[in-house]
């Protein structure tokens, strides 16, 4: 993964994408922080695909568990305990 600044990014821009669509990440700094990445067509589109993914809620994933597992509720009263 290599870096630049926006100012060597810019006079640079051609190489920039070369690299980026060989496969590297490329990132862009402003003021020495992260401000951007410049990725090749197939990375963004994997990371485009994995983002609008439907996400399972928690109960739909308890509900896959495969061992089909059978819980039993203690008939027992509650003990008393001092707050």
């Amino acid at each position: 993964m290599s870096t630049a600044s926006v100012k060597d990014a810019k006079a640079g821009f051609a190489a920039l994408v070369d690299d980026a669509a060989n496969g590297e990440f490329v990132t862009i700094t402003r003021h020495g922080k992260p401000a951007a990445v410049l990725v090749s067509v197939e990375a963004a589109e994997a990371a485009r695909k994995a983002l609008t993914m439907p996400k399972p809620d928690f109960g739909a994933f308890l509900l896959s568990f495969p061992g089909g597992l059978d819980l039993e509720r203690n008939p027992s009263p509650m003990r008393d305990a001092d707050l």
